[in-house]
This record gives structure tokens, C-alpha cells and sequence, in this order.
């Protein structure tokens, strides 16, 4: 009798057990489903060096090298919006009048999409203002006329379309490379006399190149 009623109670306890092991079998699995895919990025931080043309200043020879930086908020893996600054002090070579710098702050909307393999390609609108200092450029008047030096610093609202190519290097590093064709109206300070002479204020289009790294997260 004792036999029974001890085998009885083993038979309970066993059954007992046995949603326990169960569930200790199927639970492994939950961490599987739990691992996620990579998450998008929300945030782009560029820092490079950058070239812009300088066909706003009369009797400029060439371009000017300087540093570029830009922060872009994503929104999914197409749109976001950014602000980007740039210093160009720097002259390809010592031929153009005075000394200028150039000085950008834009900002836009930018398009992404994955092009092939590790590379995507990039647009975006750019609007914002442009200034241009260290310019004290004569307005060629008849001889004999004193001369009268450009307004500097010069500021102008500035516009332009551009886009470039991005490789990726690491899950969240990319190197980036863009072209911008910037368009701009810098205000020259001149006298009246000067308005037919091909030295009133005008508007100009510049080219403009960066090179950088791009951190995303």
C-alpha cells in the first residue's frame, strides 16, 4: 500500500516538472528574437577640407581652399535636414587682390540612396548667406579719380543645388565627397559714377568642392 501511494505521488511531482523543463527548453530562443537589425542613424557629423571658386571679387585669379563642417538630422533612410559652415582663407596661389576670406552658412533639405555595394549618393538644396571680407578691390575709375575700395565685409544671401557620393569605410564612419554650385549677389559700396563701368553690384556663381569624413549615429 505504502508502494502506491509513494509511486502515486512521484507520478504527480513528475507531471509537475514537466511544463517546468518545457519551458526551460523554449526559452532560449526569446534572446534570437530579441537581437534587432541595425538601427538607422539619426544624426551625420562631416568635417573635411573645402574649395570654393571666387568670381565674386573683380580680378580674381583663382579659388580658396579652407575647412567644412556640417550636421545633418535623418529622418529614416532618405530624408533629413542640415546646417553647413564653411572658412575659406586660404588662396591657391598669392594673385588674387587683397586678401579675402570667405565665409558660408547654409542650410537644406538632403535626399539619400544606396547606389551599389558600400556607396550612396546624395542631393540636397542649399540656402543661407555667404560672406566676403579682405577684398579691398579698386573700381577702375578714369585716372585721376580716387579710387573707391569694395564694401568689406561683404554679406549676401546665397542659393544652390548640389550632391555627391559617400563610401563607407566601418558600420558607422563613410568617407563623403560633394559638389555644390553655389549662387550668390555680393553688395560693393560704389559711387554712382561707377554704375556704367561694369563695376555695379552683380551676382555671381561659384563652384564649390568638399572632401571628409562622416561620422553617423
Amino acid at each position: 500500500m505504502k508502494s502506491k501511494f509513494l509511486f502515486l505521488v512521484l507520478a504527480v511531482v513528475a507531471a509537475m516538472m514537466m511544463p517546468l523543463t518545457a519551458t526551460s527548453q523554449v526559452a532560449p530562443d526569446k534572446p534570437a528574437h530579441a537581437e534587432a537589425t541595425d538601427v538607422l542613424p539619426k544624426y551625420e557629423v562631416f568635417v573635411g577640407a573645402g574649395y570654393t571658386s571666387l568670381n565674386n571679387v573683380n580680378q580674381s585669379r583663382n579659388g580658396q581652399f579652407g575647412v567644412n563642417v556640417k550636421v545633418t538630422r535623418d529622418w529614416g533612410k532618405y530624408f533629413g535636414v542640415f546646417a553647413d559652415g564653411g572658412v575659406y582663407k586660404f588662396p591657391y596661389d598669392a594673385t588674387n587682390p587683397g586678401n579675402p576670406t570667405v565665409d558660408m552658412l547654409l542650410f537644406g533639405p538632403v535626399l539619400h540612396a544606396h547606389l551599389l555595394g558600400p556607396i550612396g549618393v546624395f542631393g540636397h538644396v542649399l540656402l543661407g548667406m555667404e560672406q566676403i571680407s579682405g577684398t579691398p578691390i579698386t573700381t577702375g575709375l578714369p585716372s585721376g579719380t580716387p579710387s573707391q575700395p569694395y564694401a568689406t565685409p561683404s554679406v549676401s544671401f546665397a542659393a544652390g543645388l548640389g550632391g555627391g557620393l559617400e563610401y563607407k569605410i566601418k558600420p558607422r564612419i563613410f568617407i563623403s565627397f560633394a559638389g555644390d554650385d553655389v549662387r550668390s549677389a555680393i553688395t560693393a559700396d560704389l559711387p554712382s559714377s561707377c554704375a556704367n563701368m561694369g563695376c555695379s553690384n552683380h551676382a555671381s556663381r561659384n563652384s564649390r568642392a568638399e572632401l571628409g569624413v562622416v561620422y553617423k549615429f
